[in-house]
C-alpha cells in the first residue's frame, strides 16, 4: 500500500525568481503544486542528482552568490 503524502512541514524559503519559476515550471510539468513538488525533488534527491555535476554546480553558484545578492 503507497504511504499518504502527508505536508506536515511548512517553512519560509527565500528562493530567487528563476528558481521559483523552474519551480513552478517542474511542478506544472509534473501535474504538482510546488509544495508536492520539493517533497518529490527531496524525497529522491539521491536518485535524480547528478553526483558529478553536483559539487561543480555548487562551486559555481556559491562564487556568485555575493554578487546575486547585491
Amino acid at each position: 500500500m503507497p504511504k499518504r503524502l502527508r505536508l506536515t512541514r511548512r517553512f519560509p524559503v527565500a528562493m530567487s525568481e528563476d528558481g521559483y519559476r523552474r519551480l513552478k515550471r517542474f511542478a506544472t510539468e509534473a501535474g504538482l503544486d510546488e509544495g508536492e513538488a520539493l517533497s518529490f525533488l527531496f524525497e529522491h534527491f539521491d536518485s535524480i542528482m547528478h553526483h558529478d555535476n553536483l559539487g561543480h554546480r555548487l562551486r559555481l553558484f556559491n562564487s556568485e552568490l555575493e554578487a546575486r545578492k547585491r
